[in-house]
């Protein structure tokens, strides 16, 4: 009937989800609302309008937005002896999201390997002034350093595959634990932070990483053989610390590749965090295949996929290591 009122619609179930005040694409008056319950890329992927957030926030086109600088350089030797823990991808991300943020940064890769070259998209090929030239023949490791392209304020002095025969060449060469050291100490330019991008090993290599350091960030993947070594490293820091470097710290321990599924990443995390307390970041890594991605495009997951739970765990990361290096000894 004309006359007639329409009849007042259902009551809402009381555990229904209501829909967002604002929707994307409301059209010709048709709801917009899309559930979410089925994810569209990775189920730890974030809803789309949080990803672009994130993504600018770690991005940081306009520059305004600054993580904290330190009063003095930090010099962080990133090292664990166990292989695959996340050494390098850590490294490159913590020093974009850095220099993303107004700190200026030096990578030194310290790995025959290369790969934070690689992640750099910083050439390392044969025939490139590299580490060695600077630990074996003291070329000043300003000749070598080269900018990142694309990251302000990002410096790297690459890896060639020369740096291999390096452990053995150095046995003889005199000071020879402190060849970086005097590199890091004779560059021209100051840096906030310096990180040192160690290899798998225990060697010669490492040992130079750790006297030039005066702190040390410990990568540990969330498995229990990442716990097996991690006493013997500690032991060798130690060990630097009484004869050649009395004044190098365990700082930061940052949990890597958190599998939030298993109940042994919990637990593993709960004993790290037990041993070495306010040490180990509240920023945890979660396994996640941007991180993975990344690196084969030349580029650290903070500019491959801003958006995605690795980097913006890596951002948390960088944050809460700038902001500590503030507690320690005040603000630039």
């Amino acid at each position: 009937m004309s006359g007639a009122s329409p009849s007042p619609s259902p009551a809402p179930r009381a555990d229904t989800p209501a829909p967002p005040a604002s929707t994307y694409g409301d059209e010709g008056g048709v709801d917009a609302y899309v559930s979410r319950e089925t994810p569209s890329r990775e189920e730890d992927d974030p809803p789309l309008a949080m990803e672009a957030m994130r993504a600018v926030q770690i991005l940081n086109p306009s520059g305004e937005v600054t993580m904290p600088r330190p009063a003095r350089p930090r010099i962080m030797c990133v090292a664990n002896q166990k292989g695959g823990v996340g050494k390098t991808t850590t490294t490159v991300n913590l020093a974009v999201a850095l220099a993303l943020h107004g700190n200026r940064v030096l990578v030194v890769d310290l790995d025959p390997q290369g790969n934070a070259s690689t992640g750099l998209n910083v050439p390392h090929h044969a025939g490139i002034p590299d580490v060695y030239d600077c630990l074996i023949d003291n070329v000043p490791l300003a000749d070598v350093a080269q900018a990142v392209e694309g990251i302000p304020n990002l410096w790297c002095v690459p890896a060639t595959i020369d740096l291999a025969g390096a452990e053995i060449e150095l046995v003889s060469v005199v000071a020879r634990e402190s060849r970086l050291a005097r590199a890091i100490a004779a560059h021209p330019e100051t840096f906030d932070y310096v990180f040192i991008d160690c290899p798998p090993s225990l060697g010669l290599l490492t040992v130079n990483a750790l006297v030039a350091a005066q702190e040390v960030l410990i990568p540990i993947q969330c498995e229990y053989y990442a716990l097996e070594g991690l006493n013997q490293l500690i032991n060798n820091i130690n060990l630097v610390k009484q004869h050649l470097n009395p004044t190098l710290d365990v700082s930061t321990i940052l949990l890597t590749m958190y599998d939030r599924r298993t109940r042994l990443a919990d637990a593993v995390e709960q004993d790290v965090r037990n041993h070495f307390g306010d040490k180990v970041l509240q920023a945890v890594i979660p396994r996640n295949v941007r991180v993975s991605e990344a690196p084969s495009y030349g580029q650290s997951v903070m500019t491959y996929d801003p958006g995605s739970r690795g980097a913006t765990s890596y951002f948390e990361a960088a944050q809460e290591i700038a902001e500590r290096g503030v507690k320690l000894g005040g603000a630039a």
